[in-house]
């Protein structure tokens, strides 16, 4: 094939000088640069496909990852336990003179046997009570009474205590017997009470059943929820489950931490999950 030649410019080079000679004789001569036009419109078109393949699979995979959303929803499940453990706290004190302590030391050891025949004769096993060794405080003389007498830090005597614990299974018999110790008081025995405590130890038997039901209420809710709009759910996706909650009966009171309630004997326990689940498009 013959191109015109480009006699007027030698400085351009053969390179140039050859590209245009190939553009001018295209240009002036179409019908005779046939192939070079249909192999110029065939990379044309090659090139497009490729862009248009590159754009159709970016599109698929985006369709592909994005094609779902997720429901996020609560699910809770509730169960009414008696505690089956309960510890009950007490103690007794004697005031002594500074220069009566071994008379009230005396004393002490005399009270913590009247409080163990007590417990003996309530039917309470002596391994389920406890009695603490002897705390002694100082108690100091209220200068305010007698200006000029005492100083600020002058011990007008002593108290001599000791803590009783009883742990047991028999909860309401222990809540019986905490609430009368007259017959100790009847014998010179300064006993109160200070707390009653109630477990319930089977928490870790529960778990799995409570969490099973508290994921199938959320997944009802989900169902609910993408009801209203005229889809469907599809596959759970993840469950979190929280702290349990050991609650009186009725209680609004939960903690993000979890709660053990240990001030009454029938408790509600509460198991709470957050599930998620496919939305599809």
């Amino acid at each position: 094939m013959n191109f015109p030649s480009q006699g007027g410019n030698q400085s351009a080079g053969p390179g140039v000088s050859g590209l245009q000679g190939v553009m001018e004789g295209f240009m002036e001569s179409p019908r005779d640069n046939r192939p070079w036009f249909q192999l110029l419109s065939a990379l044309v078109l090659g090139i497009a496909l490729i862009v248009g393949t590159i754009i159709t699979t970016q599109s698929i995979d985006y369709i592909k990852t994005f094609n779902t959303s997720l429901l996020n929803v609560t699910g809770e499940a509730q169960m009414n336990v008696t505690s089956d453990q309960v510890k009950w706290t007490g103690s007794f004190f004697v005031n002594a003179q500074p220069t009566q302590l071994q008379p009230a030391y005396a004393q002490m050891s005399k009270d913590a046997a009247a409080v163990r025949a007590f417990l003996a004769g309530k039917g309470v096993p002596a391994a389920d009570v406890t009695i603490s060794p002897v705390n002694m405080n100082q108690i100091f003389a209220n200068c305010a009474q007698q200006p000029g007498i005492c100083g600020k830090f002058d011990i007008a005597g002593y108290r001599l205590n000791q803590t009783v614990a009883v742990q047991s299974n028999d909860v309401q018999g222990i809540t019986k017997i905490a609430g009368d110790t007259t017959p100790l008081i009847d014998q010179g025995v300064a006993f109160s009470t200070q707390n009653l405590a109630y477990y319930y130890t089977k928490l870790a038997s529960l778990r799995a059943k409570l969490i099973a039901q508290a994921t199938g209420e959320a997944q009802r809710r989900a169902q609910q929820i993408a009801a209203a709009t005229g889809r469907q759910i599809g596959q759970l996706v993840s469950v979190q489950e929280e702290p349990l909650q050991l609650t009186p009966v009725n209680s609004p009171n939960v903690s993000n931490g979890g709660r053990y309630d240990t001030s009454t004997i029938q408790k509600q326990l509460t198991a709470i999950v957050q599930a998620s689940f496919r939305l599809p498009q």
